[in-house]
């Protein structure tokens, strides 16, 4: 099941961020069709936000037709957004990047870091035009 991590410091409102997440779950095949996400008052009790922000979330999911709202038994994922060969955790561009990950922890990077030099990385390799 998926924990949802809610940063209220980020600038980005608390439904996108459940959206966002539950995306990314999605594409490291950590939810899959079928897949019950967790109920409005799970996540409330989780991570003490206003249910309506959690409906509106699910009801996001819905519209883009990733997730479908059954009366009575909950919300469930409709699509998978994951490629396991790509993402997987035997995935070879998986492992690279762990290695990658754990050879800037040893030179001392910190996160910010870490973030910063892939966003400067992607941003060359992914232009904004492409990205549409």
């Amino acid at each position: 099941m998926i924990e949802f991590r809610i940063d209220r410091r980020s600038g980005v409102s608390t439904y996108v961020q459940i959206v966002q997440q539950v995306k990314q779950a999605m594409r490291l095949g950590l939810l899959n069709p079928g897949d019950r996400l967790p109920s409005a008052r799970e996540v409330v009790e989780a991570t003490a936000v206003n249910p309506n922000t959690v409906l509106k979330a699910y009801r996001e999911l819905e519209r883009e037709g990733l997730a479908e709202g059954r009366r009575g038994l909950g919300t469930f994922v409709t699509k998978s957004l994951s490629s396991e060969a790509t993402t997987g955790d035997d995935a070879p561009l998986r492992q690279e990047l762990a290695g990658w990950m754990g050879r800037a922890r040893e030179d001392g990077l910190v996160v910010e870091d870490v973030d910063a030099l892939y966003f400067a990385v992607r941003d060359e390799c992914y232009p904004a035009e492409e990205s549409q």
